[in-house]
């Protein structure tokens, strides 16, 4: 067994030698997709499938302030791992981000642009400029080649008035007049596009980005929770609305509670562990007086 087991490996490093050493044409080349192809077959290799991860984000730019809004829902593969999470994080003081992604991704992202573009208003002396912190952004993502899981939805008001801007975890970026991401963006541009029209009012706008965002959580099953929307108004002061709306609430609850007889679930395991014995504590001998010690000591 051992000298097929040895031959067999011999012939599989053979046949990818020759698979490698395969004269290449003109055009792109496949190299490694016939690699993984055959280190799947012959040796067995299960590569790691992609994690499907759950947001609905939303921006749109009304006649003199940006609104994002984004739902609650923090999952860890088929799990809830966090039902009130926030997914608008803090840029500048005019300029706030929507994430999708990979939470980690998302936060560290935009927590290291905030910290930056605090250095540079502090050496400027000036307000956070938008493309600042768009260029800043797309320049870190880039530098990943798409590793950081961060689609981000850049929003603020500067000098040059409310812009929204979408950015890709590789890197690249629209400016749009309004958007969203996430795995419930389907449902969302449905409500956005129908909705959304030029110089709306602010109300307006919050209305279309919150039924944008319950659009995502009613029909995503990565969505939920609850509501956040954030409002950045044209002279650079931020409006938070934390939980502004819960859109699936349990409609049906049992007033009494419920009860469930014993048995009701089955015990697979049961190991019983023996207690150890006391352990004895002896009383500790009295402190020496101070004149007693001193005693001692000479």
């Amino acid at each position: 067994e051992e000298a097929n087991k040895q031959k067999t490996e011999a012939e599989a490093q053979e046949s990818m030698l020759e698979l490698l050493q395969q004269e290449k044409g003109g055009g792109f080349g496949f190299d490694l997709c016939a690699r993984n192809a055959f280190l799947e077959q012959r040796l067995g290799m299960r590569f790691p499938n992609v994690r499907k991860t759950g947001t609905t984000i939303v921006g749109l730019t009304t006649k003199d302030c940006v609104v994002l809004a984004a739902d609650t829902r923090a999952t860890e593969g088929p799990l809830v791992a966090d039902k009130n999470c926030e997914k608008i994080h803090y840029i500048a003081p005019n300029i706030h981000c929507c994430g999708a992604g990979t939470s980690a991704d998302t936060e560290n992202t935009t927590g290291l642009i905030s910290s930056k573009l605090a250095l540079h208003r502090l050496s400027t002396g000036r307000q956070s400029r938008i493309a600042t912190a768009l260029r800043m952004t797309r320049q870190h993502l880039f530098h990943y080649q798409g590793y950081v899981s961060a689609a981000l939805i850049l929003g603020g008001v500067d000098l040059h008035g409310p812009q929204l801007h979408m950015i890709y975890p590789h890197g690249s970026a629209s400016q749009l007049p309004f958007a969203t991401m996430g795995s419930g963006s389907l449902a969302a541009t449905g409500v956005l596009e129908t909705y959304w029209k030029e110089g709306l009012e602010l109300e307006d706008g919050v209305r279309i980005a919150h039924d944008a965002v319950c659009a995502g959580i009613l029909n995503d099953m990565g969505s939920g929770g609850f509501v956040d929307v954030t409002i950045i108004h044209k002279d650079g002061t931020t409006e938070r609305r934390r939980n502004m709306d819960h859109p699936t609430q349990r409609t049906f609850k049992n007033p009494a509670g419920y009860t469930f007889p014993a048995g009701t679930t089955p015990v697979l395991l049961k190991e019983v562990f023996p207690a150890k014995k006391d352990a004895t504590v002896e009383a500790a001998a009295p402190a020496a007086k101070e004149g007693e010690a001193e005693d001692m000591q000479q």
